[in-house]
């Protein structure tokens, strides 16, 4: 087992890695921007170093900085956490050449599988199924307009590498394909440095469901079943569940097998999902493969048993998997919750500013990954996930009736946050059913706002009170008449006054 890991990321995943690998005995090398000095997640590193600037590209992304860190503090291995440098097979390739381990897989298996591309074309060797298209890389306007006319409209428009919903266009019409390329060209260089894109069918009806997989340096290659991941906005995920009400026994079987043979064709190690896309009539096709852990981990976790964190750093220590795929069950259901400081009343603009009050829920079957606490300081300059709401049940209307508690119960005062538009897809019927396709959000939250509180005489005190205490932030003290500065005025005072000395 390592002595000390770098981890090369920051917030809720950062302090989820930090605990993994303490409880492994491992000591754990924490790096911070400038916008994450004093941030809640680093009390918990053994070691903090600074990484000069704000930006990313200046500080989460600056591999020679990172490196550099890594030798100076005796770091053997560097965990990249998920975004950031996870996906890259240059950087992977750099911790090799420097002698550290990175957490994760091969550079080759980053390569293979982080271009949509060549992920697509290993799957059609391998006889996999997957979505009617065209690799975009070369072909002109009209050629693609040929191409969508033979498949039929809608077509959705991608860039081959990344992710996060950059890069994508869904076209419904011939005369606006165009345009719509030149924006995803442009938005794909912008992001991922290149301009690739890829042009697919658009199925309007569809589920997001992934399988995680996992693979040690010794030839046992597994899969820990599916996740449904269909709740979206603009293509981002915001609440995950396992399993999915949507998938059989049947075609789960049909489903981790792709997976796990997508996987050995790269012969991945290491911890990865396998994305698919879901058709009403049981048809699926392979989306990508995303060679890094997943936010949505936790609820994999919940279900199996297994501490996928751990095992990450466990494989890439040389520890082979204990288990055989026959042992792996699931158990009971999780649901995930992603908290974000946006406000989504006023088109999900993001929230900056003081955290003034944080309670998490707590409880018998729930589990919050954060990385905040009261007094945080939360910025524009990185993505706005503030924390992963978590539960379990031993079916999935227990699950939902204690997510629906946990996120009525989460105080997090000061920035505004999306939990009230989290309950109310939870409330919608829909949902409740397992009709959780990834148009739910067009189909039944298109013009959402929240609800209107009536305002009675407890509302008016407590609007009361906020305008004083906001008054007192102030701090000024009492002067008399000579100018003098005197004793405090306790209703200016920036803290609670008290009468005693």
């Amino acid at each position: 087992m390592f002595h000390k890991i770098l981890i090369a990321n920051r917030g809720e995943i950062a302090r989820r890695l930090f605990r993994a690998a303490h409880e492994l005995g491992v000591r754990c090398v924490a790096v911070y921007s400038e916008a994450d000095e004093g941030a809640a997640w680093l009390s918990e590193a053994d070691e903090r170093y600074p990484l000069p600037g704000i930006s990313a590209a200046e500080t989460y992304l600056n591999q020679k900085l990172l490196l550099e860190i890594a030798e100076r503090t005796g770091a053997e291995a560097v965990h990249p956490g998920y975004g950031f440098l996870s996906e890259n097979a240059t950087f992977a390739a750099a911790c090799a050449a420097q002698g550290l381990t990175f957490i994760g897989p091969s550079a080759a298996a980053i390569e293979a599988m982080g271009s949509k591309a060549q992920a697509r074309e290993i799957a059609q060797q391998a006889g996999l199924p997957v979505i009617p298209g065209v690799d975009g890389a070369g072909k002109s306007v009209a050629e693609l307009q040929q191409a969508a006319e033979e498949m039929g409209y809608p077509v959705l428009i991608k860039a081959s590498a990344g992710g996060g919903g950059k890069g994508m266009r869904v076209v419904w019409s011939a005369d606006a394909l165009g345009e719509a390329v030149q924006a995803a060209q442009g938005e794909a260089r912008s992001s991922f440095g290149s301009d690739h894109i890829l042009l697919e069918k658009y199925f309007t009806e569809l589920h997001h469901v992934e399988v995680q997989v996992l693979g040690d340096h010794h030839g046992r290659l597994l899969h820990l079943f599916e996740r449904e991941c269909s709740i979206q906005r603009r293509h981002q995920k915001i609440i995950e569940e396992t399993p999915s009400p949507n998938v059989t026994p049947e075609l789960r079987q049909a489903m981790t097998a792709a997976a796990v043979e997508l996987a050995q064709a790269v012969d991945y190690t290491n911890a990865g999902t396998v994305e698919f896309v879901l058709t009403n009539d049981g048809r699926f096709y392979l989306l990508e493969m995303n060679t890094r852990l997943q936010v949505e981990h936790p609820i994999t976790e919940l279900v199996t048993g297994i501490d996928l964190a751990s095992w990450q750093i466990r494989i890439a220590a040389g520890e082979p998997l204990p288990w055989t795929q026959a042992e792996l069950r699931q158990r009971g259901h999780a649901v995930e919750c992603r908290l974000y400081a946006e406000d989504p009343a006023n088109q999900f603009l993001p929230s900056i500013g003081q955290i003034a009050y944080y309670r998490p829920a707590v409880g018998p079957g729930i589990r919050v990954d954060d990385g905040i606490a009261s007094g945080s300081q939360v910025t524009p300059y990185y993505d706005p996930m503030l924390a992963k709401l978590v539960t379990w049940g031993h079916d999935r209307p227990e699950a939902l009736r204690k997510m629906r508690r946990a996120l009525q119960e989460t105080a997090l005062l000061g920035v505004t946050t999306n939990i009230p538009y989290l309950l109310t897809i939870l409330a919608h019927p829909a949902f409740a059913a397992g009709q959780t396709t990834t148009s739910f959000i067009s189909d039944h939250l298109a013009d959402w706002q929240p609800s209107i509180v009536n305002n009675d005489e407890s509302w008016l005190a407590a609007a009361a009170l906020e305008t004083v205490l906001r008054s007192s932030l102030t701090g000024k003290q009492v002067s008399d008449t000579s100018g003098e500065k005197g004793q405090f005025d306790p209703w200016q005072q920036q803290t609670a006054w008290r009468n005693v000395g």
